[in-house]
């Protein structure tokens, strides 16, 4: 284990700053670590480390998404609060020890194969490192070798392609799946294997065939080109890796040692070693995080059991809590706090009085004990790269390319619908368009396949990291200015049993009325009470706005939908002001110019 440690503090040298051009180490140090396998093996432990850290719970969407209402506005979607001078992410560390890695890999002594598989998996990191600069910043300086501080002509030099970088990250992604040896990982999920480099390389050509697609770029390599590498690449996974779709959907998002049939690669935590993080702080508790719920309009598009639009119930505008997670996709109760949901024998209905303001409290991401509610205790593992995911990667390149066959959304959107509990539309492509669901999200959208697979990959990966770069490969960034609504509640100033189990559960209370009737409730300790306003300064209740006075739908924060922004230069980030005045021929990205804000437009 000293040996180990030892290994990992020479390769941390290597990634102490910032720049791209760190002093290498000695060559005692360099031999000590090229000359062995060993030497390979726990240098390359230091890739890790550019993953999501469970404890920051970095992969948790927690304000840039269009389904989720939060206590507070995202920096990069309120008016004027986001610019150069306050951009983040140009750090390039990582890529000096990717980079410094490979170009050391060469000690013939060593056999070429198991060379190779070491650098395949530094080529894998090299590719996850590119990939997440090119969707933040477009293009971006390409480097594949440290460099020395005389190369200024690099150092000091334009931006690259995205042509370039992205053509250099598929290569790199290829000689990853090519040349990993590895093919499981027996422990806990958390090791880069083969089918993870093929899996990932699915995603990237996905993300990389829509954003070119609906962004009209003109690019010499075609969208179809990237979307014919998305599928092959889900195709190999989805043949060869033995992977199949674990039973239960929630369990792998709460389980320490995840299903390993689905899991192709996740974020391990370790009780013994210490090793926990804040899931169930952040998700149970009104006093960390963002206290996100998701909109009403969201939890509309779950289908109901029999593959029908929930919207063509008859009188779905107007069914409460309990109503409407009846007959509804498995997935609904396994992603939000539910009518009848217990959490350690106890009925545990959503925090209507702090966290759930809009009544849709989450629970996909954090465990039923309570141990983990107010402070780090969680250890269960989370996903980074699943099965799931791969089926929706091959379905949607398929679509795109308008070649998906029947038998093909069977096993996929068809399969994970199955999972879900759905009977209906498992074994054919859908021919009628939900227009409620196209109104509402996708108008620009006329083909029924793309867009129940559309539905699908948000359900189905709810909360897992994907819906903002989602949202931007399709040029929908507007959707991120959805007015935050809520359940629908019968009426204001009474008691309400929102579960139907014969007690009532909260009272919503606008006036002095109302205050009373909570007053007289206050011996209840399983009642919440919540004081709502009619102002625009806080938690608001809406009259239904059909005018109808059939009753009311929760709100949220509506009065900051006039802040929040969108427009076409938030499809990528600004370049820290500190890179440009350091190298100005970066250039900053159009829009973002002279310190101009995220104003809209």
């Amino acid at each position: 284990m000293k040996l180990y440690i030892w290994f990992i503090t020479i390769g941390a040298l290597l990634v102490s700053s910032c720049k791209m051009d760190e002093p290498a180490i000695t060559s005692a140090e360099r031999e000590a670590v090229f000359n062995s396998e060993d030497g390979l093996k726990a240098y390359s432990m230091s890739f890790y480390d550019m993953l999501p850290d469970a404890t920051a719970q970095a992969i948790v969407e927690q304000s840039l998404v269009d389904y989720g209402a939060t206590n507070t506005l995202s920096g990069f979607t309120l008016r004027n609060s986001y610019s150069e001078n306050n951009a983040s992410g140009w750090e390039w560390e990582d890529l000096r020890n990717i980079n410094y890695f490979i170009a050391n890999n060469v000690d013939p002594a060593i056999p070429e194969d198991i060379r190779n598989n070491y650098t395949g998996l530094a080529r894998f990191f090299r590719a996850w490192f590119y990939y997440e600069k090119v969707r933040r910043f477009g293009d971006v300086p390409w480097v594949d070798h440290p460099l020395d501080p005389s190369e200024e002509d690099i150092l000091y030099g334009t931006r690259d392609s995205r042509e370039l970088v992205m053509e250099k990250v598929y290569e790199d992604l290829m000689f990853a799946a090519e040349n990993i040896t590895r093919t499981a990982d027996a422990t806990q999920k958390s090791l880069v294997t083969k089918w993870v480099a093929h899996a990932f390389a699915s995603r990237v050509a996905l993300f990389e065939g829509t954003f070119r697609k609906y962004h009209n770029l003109d690019l010499e390599t075609k969208p179809e080109t990237w979307l014919k590498r998305a599928e092959e690449a889900a195709r190999k996974v989805m043949e060869e890796s033995g992977k199949t779709l674990h039973d239960d959907y929630r369990e792998l998002f709460t389980s320490d040692d995840p299903p390993s049939s689905e899991t192709l690669l996740a974020i391990a935590s370790d009780a013994s070693l210490n090793r926990k993080h804040n899931a169930n702080w952040r998700w149970a508790s009104e006093t960390y995080g963002t206290g996100l719920n998701l909109i009403r309009s969201f939890v509309n598009t779950y289908l109901q059991k029999d593959g029908t639009p929930y919207t063509e119930r008859a009188n779905w505008k107007y069914e409460d809590f309990f109503e409407e997670f009846q007959d509804r996709d498995d997935r609904l109760k396994a992603t939000l706090r539910y009518p009848g949901y217990t959490r350690e024998g106890k009925l545990a209905l959503p925090v209507f009085s702090g966290y759930a303001r809009l009544g849709y409290q989450p629970i996909k991401l954090m465990v039923d004990e309570t141990i983990g509610d107010d402070k780090s205790e969680s250890t269960h593992a989370l996903q980074l790269v699943r099965y799931g995911e791969i089926l929706l990667n091959y379905a949607e390149a398929k679509a795109e390319q308008d070649n998906l066959t029947d038998e093909e959304w069977a096993e996929t959107i068809g399969a994970l619908r199955a999972r879900a509990g759905i009977t209906g539309g498992l074994d054919a492509k859908p021919t009628i368009i939900d227009e409620y669901f196209r109104e509402t999200y996708f108008p620009n959208i006329n083909d029924a396949v793309l867009l129940e697979i559309r539905r699908e990959r948000a359900i189905e990966l709810v909360f897992e990291g994907f819906r903002f770069d989602d949202l931007r490969r399709w040029k929908q960034g507007d959707l991120l200015k959805m007015s935050w609504t809520g359940m629908y509640i019968s009426d204001v100033n009474k008691p309400l049993d929102v579960d139907h189990d014969g007690t009532d559960d909260v009272i919503y209370y606008t006036d002095q009325e109302g205050l009373e009737a909570a007053r007289k409730l206050s011996n209840n300790p399983d009642i919440s009470r919540v004081e709502v306003s009619t102002n625009s300064n806080s938690e608001i209740i809406q009259v239904h706005p059909a005018g109808d006075n059939k009753g009311y739908y929760l709100a949220w924060y509506t009065n900051n939908d006039s802040k929040k922004v969108w427009g076409p230069k938030q499809y990528y980030y600004p370049i820290p002001i500190e890179a440009l005045n350091e190298n100005p021929e970066l250039k900053q990205n159009k829009g973002w110019e002279n310190g101009a804000t995220n104003d809209g437009n």
